[in-house]
């Protein structure tokens, strides 16, 4: 084969990544509060609310000062749905995610008081909301992104009322992005950002006014939205150095756009500021932070200066909390009109702003934007056994919407656990497990599912003077379990073998439906010093202090001579029964073989009387024959 022939096979199937298509589909845009389906002006089309566990729904009271419909809808969560409430957002492929929120109060509830909740995203808190809000974002709200992980094919959002306030959203957004982005070279930086939430503290574009999402028509592929770098330029910063900020646009095309996994767009390297003035001028951002956290920054260069033709030219120092951390020559890496990023990560700040200064070293510093991400680490969950568990005592025993059954029953750690659910995390274990449920008095009306098996840690389970029917699971007594009250209900059938097995100390059984005999293992709690009650349960026998249990009874009901006494007698039964109809059917059959029937009968009947007429006659004609007597007879 020629050489030739062999390079136009592999030009046949050989594709650059420009030429292949952006494989992240998945996104979704929820207008919270919003009961039909619309498009705004940028043609994003935006679903109707859905996916919410409850709450209510409401429009902020000045609706004409926002732009999109999104913005103007809420939903809010008061207190009577409970303390946490959460959009659980389901099919969802796995991967890396983008979800935006849009945040607004604008005084609609007449309270003139901005609520305090937070927000969690799959089990990690993210946002914290404090009244009171600053009044721009009070009254015209705020958008808030960050990037996360869905492993389970669902995402949960949460919202946690801090004392009785409302927790408010208007609108919520996914975008499936590359597993890959914003993840450094440093092995033990990557470990930890590949399971941490990167949560978005300042995002802008330099020379350039807002623009993204919901702003402009300029596509960014994971739906990231670009601020202004004047926003969070140090506004002394001119008067400081002398020299002043001036932007400057590309005139020629940006090389190495668009490229994954980070996908950063065109326009972002198509404007750019510097310093000009005399020299010895920098550029200062200050960028607000929480203390104790790490943070992710990275930032965007691009050489659009058509005099800056060589490496050397430009120069300039990044110097991070006073700190210098890297000397950039932008045309040395990658040559001029082409996108050079670079990423640094901060950590255990102990202050409330973090300040970047670009130094000169041979001309001004250029940049064209910077992120800055809190690096939030994964907190511990809840065992997903567990949580299945739970999930399905929620569905079986009815449990209120009031009482806030949603998202992790545990998580996030910050936040008190599901109303009437104790969690602990075992020695040595990453995960977090139910110890006691305490659910008495409820007003639960359902059954207990046989799923409470899955909770191999429980130590105490009280579902006491509810309304629960139906039978014990048998899977209820873990050996971990030490006390369990479930009296007052409406339970029925047997006392399952597994509660043997427990270690209980109390066992409390009474006022409900049982039957059957009581395991000796189990009434030997009262004897070791613990306590059981199994008082009102007319079918229990077989302890002290109930009836004692006939022969044919056992503690699963019926025994095995029982059930073998009932066969044997239901066998006799069933041969009397099959002889006496044997004996019925033989019956039928002689009665129509040997009866006449009506008409021969009659017939028979007619000729018997024939026969006795004419010996009648016959003895007479013999009689008057022996006296001589013979009849005339007349003729004419």
């Amino acid at each position: 084969m020629s050489p030739l022939l062999i390079l136009s096979l592999f030009s046949l199937f050989s594709f650059s990544a420009d030429s292949l298509p952006y494989p992240f589909t998945y996104n979704l845009h929820i207008d919270c509060g919003g009961h039909t389906n619309s498009t705004d002006v940028f043609n994003t089309a935006w679903l109707a609310d859905r996916y919410y566990t409850g709450g209510d729904t409401a429009i902020v009271s000045e609706p004409l000062q926002f732009k999109h419909q999104q913005e103007k809808t809420l939903r809010f969560f008061p207190i009577a749905s409970g303390k946490k409430n959460c959009y659980v957002i389901p099919d969802l492929p796995a991967g890396k995610y983008l979800l935006r929120t849009f945040t607004v109060y604008d005084n609609f509830d007449g309270k003139s008081q901005s609520p305090s909740f937070d927000v969690s995203v799959e089990g990690n808190l993210v946002f914290s909301w404090r009244s009171p809000w600053t009044e721009s974002i009070s009254r015209s709200g705020a958008y808030s992104d960050l990037f996360f992980t869905v492993a389970d094919s669902e995402a949960d959002i949460c919202f946690y009322s801090i004392a009785t306030d409302s927790p408010v959203i208007a609108s919520l957004e996914l975008t499936q992005v590359d597993p890959e982005s914003y993840l450094v070279n440093d092995s033990t930086i990557r470990s930890s950002l590949n399971t941490s939430i990167l949560v978005n503290y300042g995002r802008f574009s330099s020379g350039s006014e807002q623009w993204g999402p919901g702003f402009s028509n300029d596509t960014d592929r994971f739906g990231r939205s670009w601020q202004s770098d004047a926003e969070f330029r140090f506004r002394n910063t001119e008067i400081a150095n002398g020299g002043s900020v001036k932007a400057i646009s590309a005139i020629k095309d940006i090389l190495n756009v668009d490229k994954p996994p980070n996908y950063f767009p065109l326009k972002l390297y198509q404007t750019a500021v510097t310093v000009v003035g005399e020299g010895n001028e920098f550029l200062e951002y200050i960028l607000p932070v929480d203390a104790k956290l790490d943070y992710l920054l990275c930032f965007h260069f691009a050489e659009i200066d058509v005099s800056v033709n060589r490496k050397g030219k430009r120069v300039f120092d990044v110097v991070v909390n006073g700190e210098n951390v890297t000397r950039v020559d932008i045309y040395e890496k990658v040559g001029g009109f082409a996108a050079y990023d670079w990423n640094y990560v901060v950590k255990n700040l102990s202050s409330t702003t973090l300040s970047v200064r670009l130094e000169p070293v041979v001309g001004a510093p250029i940049i064209c934007g910077l992120e800055n991400y809190a690096i939030v680490p994964a907190d511990f969950r809840t065992a997903p056994d567990q949580v299945v568990a739970m999930k399905a005592l929620k569905e079986s025993l009815r449990v209120p919407d009031r009482m806030g059954w949603n998202g992790d029953p545990c998580a996030p750690t910050t936040w008190d656990a599901w109303e009437g659910v104790t969690c602990r995390q075992p020695k040595g274990e990453s995960t977090l497990v139910i110890s006691q449920i305490d659910l008495g008095r409820q007003g639960l009306k359902g059954y207990i599912s046989d799923k409470i098996s899955l909770l191999s840690n429980l130590v105490s389970l009280n579902l006491s003077s509810n309304s629960l029917g139906g039978a014990l699971p048998w899977g209820i007594g873990q050996k971990s379990l030490v006390k369990l009250d479930l009296s007052n209900n409406k339970l029925t059938g047997f006392i399952p073998d597994s509660l043997t097995s427990s270690s209980l100390q109390l066992m409390l059984l009474n006022g409900n439906s049982l039957e059957g005999r009581v395991p000796s293992e189990l009434y030997s709690i009262g004897v070791h010093g613990g306590a059981i009650d199994l008082s009102d349960n007319k079918g229990l026998c077989g302890v002290p202090s109930l009836p004692d249990c006939s022969l044919f009874w056992d503690k699963h009901g019926l025994s095995t001579a029982g059930k073998v006494g009932i066969g044997i007698a239901s066998l006799v039964i069933f041969l009397l029964l099959l002889c006496l109809g044997y004996w019925c059917y033989k019956r039928r059959q002689n009665d129509y073989d040997f009866g006449l029937p009506h008409e021969l009968m009659a017939l028979s009947a007619k000729r018997n009387r024939y026969h006795r007429q004419k010996s009648l006659m016959a003895l007479e004609m013999e009689s008057q024959h022996a006296k001589g007597f013979i009849p005339s007879y007349n003729s004419n």
